[in-house]
């Protein structure tokens, strides 16, 4: 049975209304034996909320079953950044996945980047630039330039990222999607060492997974455009993940 980590946005789900099909799909993947994880660079709620909209939408499947940027941005600032004073920017409230975490105000030693929202005005970012020009380090929960609503595509904190680096000259240290540690952390929780990612974003979800040493799956669903195709290939391109049961099922 195979091994598989699941982007939510843009898979599952848009605006966190299910896509056609997607819940059945999830369903069949549990019946059939298979191990999955759901992963989502979403900043702006808690695991536990995550969970709540998803099992609303009627999907099978438990807080266990979802792994956040959030909560491996957390267990990333307790493994290299123990006790340091973090400030965190990020849209919603998602302190309650940052356990341990030491948050303030000023004066910090860590600059912790979420998801983006209506906190990213110019005091606030110019704030952080000053921090960071001040010597503090910079960890972002992911670097997604854009994500896909039921508006179409939002401007995500990626775009202030890049901005904040190239004024401070620093680089960013990324926890979420699409670094490798993401995915080798949802894959040791299902006590696996490879598998497959499905994802609508080829960059962050596919490409990024493959490199890790994944089998990459591209929807053409969520933020998906044909034009994405030029940045790489993915080990397989479907419709949407209904389709993924029966390419797990198939011996090629």
């Amino acid at each position: 049975m195979a091994t598989v980590l699941i982007d939510i946005d843009g898979v599952l789900t848009v605006s966190w209304k299910a896509l056609p099909g997607a819940a059945a799909a999830l369903e069949r993947l549990g019946r059939d034996g298979h191990r999955f994880a759901l992963l989502t660079n979403t900043t702006s709620r808690t695991r536990a909320s995550i969970t709540e909209a998803l099992v609303s939408e009627g999907f099978p499947i438990t807080e266990r079953d979802v792994l956040t940027a959030t909560s491996a941005t957390a267990a990333y600032l307790r493994r290299e950044y123990p006790g340091a004073r973090c400030f965190l920017l990020s849209g919603g409230d998602v302190t309650e996945d940052l356990p341990d975490v030491r948050l303030v105000d000023d004066d910090p030693d860590v600059v912790v980047i979420g998801g983006a929202g209506p906190e990213f005005d110019y005091p606030t970012v110019n704030r952080v630039f000053g921090f960071l020009q001040g010597g503090a380090k910079l960890v972002a929960m992911a670097r997604n330039l854009a994500w896909r609503t039921d508006q179409g595509l939002q401007l995500d904190s990626g775009a202030y990222l890049l901005g904040l680096e190239a004024a401070a000259g620093i680089r960013a240290e990324v926890v979420g999607k699409p670094s490798a540690v993401f995915f080798r952390s949802a894959l040791a929780s299902l006590g696996a060492e490879t598998g497959f990612m499905i994802g609508d974003d080829l960059e962050a979800d596919v490409l990024a997974a493959q490199r890790a040493g994944l089998t990459g799956i591209q929807v053409r669903t969520g933020k998906f455009r044909p034009s994405d195709l030029g940045l790489g290939t993915p080990d397989h391109l479907v419709d949407s993940i209904v389709e993924l049961p029966d390419l797990l099922a198939s011996p090629t």
